[in-house]
């Protein structure tokens, strides 16, 4: 059976192949496995593409959102707000610091952020919101600034929105933010790696010293820190696919766009929601997650990937009911807009290479479970 896959990373390698192998051999002649010129070239690129000041290349997404945490001062005692429906990296991130994650819902048509939501959490030992910018798009972090107390910092977790902009501002622009380059994203590394943005200079040196173990010169160590470093030849890759990024992106919008009209006589039925664009955002689609209704969400995952279509579920359960996070104290309903979301979306296979003729066969696919 001809499979669909949910990320084709094997036609995403094809592309650049040969200039990755040219990188590995650069850095492996030179023996710069640490750190490096390809390290150095990466950050100032992505920096510059991203339109903030500093770009600091880092071991993955989940060090990246801790990091960013670390340099803005949270630590034990201190509560971080984040949604319920964002992937458990992004709490467990916190939880390392020493903090404690507070939970709050997300709006119902993008998953995003409620910044009212969000706000109502804030309390007297609230220092830090992490608004999550899903599936490509960026949360209201204006709304979000605008109101919080000066003692609140935002720390952006934007993993799934490499060259997004909402009202023409980027992660990062402002403030601080943190990014995965796993494989699977716009911008994915064969490997884990990931970064922290930011215009300020401080929280860059401070960011890139605990992820030195506490300082930027060897047996220097002026604040504690861990070991969380880009390596070289995860640089050479990340090079060579954010000379293309921007030319993915465009394609991913354009297969969105395609899937909007697919699926349009389906969505009329009131049998699937499709994803919306919250205005202002300029949506790099990292994911096309559609909401499945009057029907068994996991069900028609089951026919699909049966059909050899990758298909999948971003995410399956909300923070406050996984095991790991019960001891936060909370039930089924407390967050019902997560909850609503968790039991009904569906991520479709979208990537940049992604044909016409295949998302065709997946929206039949899909019709035909949705009937079955």
């Amino acid at each position: 059976m001809n499979q669909i896959p949910l990320v084709d990373l094997k036609a995403a390698h094809a592309e650049v192949a040969e200039e990755v192998r040219a990188g590995f051999d650069r850095v492996l002649a030179d023996t710069a496995f640490i750190g490096g010129d390809e390290v150095r070239h990466f950050e100032r690129a992505y920096a510059d593409f991203g339109g903030v000041a500093h770009c600091v290349g880092v071991a993955n997404g989940t060090d990246a959102v801790e990091l960013a945490l670390r340099a803005t001062g949270i630590g034990p005692g201190d509560e971080v707000v984040v949604p319920a429906n964002t992937f458990i990296a992004t709490v467990g991130a916190v939880a390392r610091t020493g903090a404690r994650p507070v939970l709050a819902d997300c709006l119902p048509d993008s998953g995003l952020l409620d910044p009212r939501a969000a706000l109502d959490m804030v309390g007297p030992a609230t220092r830090a919101v992490v608004p999550v910018h899903l599936y490509g798009q960026m949360a209201d972090v204006t709304a979000l600034a605008g109101q919080l107390p000066d003692r609140v910092r935002i720390v952006e977790d934007a993993a799934q929105c490499q060259g997004a902009t909402r009202d023409g501002r980027a992660p990062g622009s402002g403030g601080i933010a943190a990014t995965s380059f796993y494989p699977g994203k716009n911008l994915g590394a064969y490997g884990d790696a990931g970064a922290v943005l930011t215009d300020d200079g401080e929280l860059a040196g401070m960011v890139r010293a605990i992820a030195n173990h506490g300082g930027v010169a060897k047996y220097r160590h002026d604040v504690p820190g861990f070991n969380s470093r880009l390596d070289g030849l995860q640089a050479v890759v990340l090079r060579a696919k954010l000379a293309r990024l921007a030319d993915g992106n465009a394609a991913r919008r354009s297969a969105a766009a395609r899937y909007h009209a697919l699926l349009a006589d389906l969505a009329a039925t009131g049998r699937v929601a499709l994803p919306t664009t919250t205005p202002g955002n300029v949506h790099v689609w990292h994911l096309y997650v559609v909401q499945v209704t009057g029907a068994d969400r996991d069900d028609i995952v089951g026919k699909l990937n049966a059909e050899g279509i990758g298909a999948g579920v971003h995410y399956p359960t909300p923070v406050h009911l996984t095991p790991a996070y019960r001891h936060l104290g909370h039930r089924r309903g407390d967050f019902p807009n997560a909850e609503k979301a968790a039991e009904r979306i569906l991520s479709l296979p979208l990537f940049p290479q992604i044909t016409p003729d295949q998302q065709q066969r997946v929206v039949d696919a899909l019709t035909d479970a949705l009937r079955g």
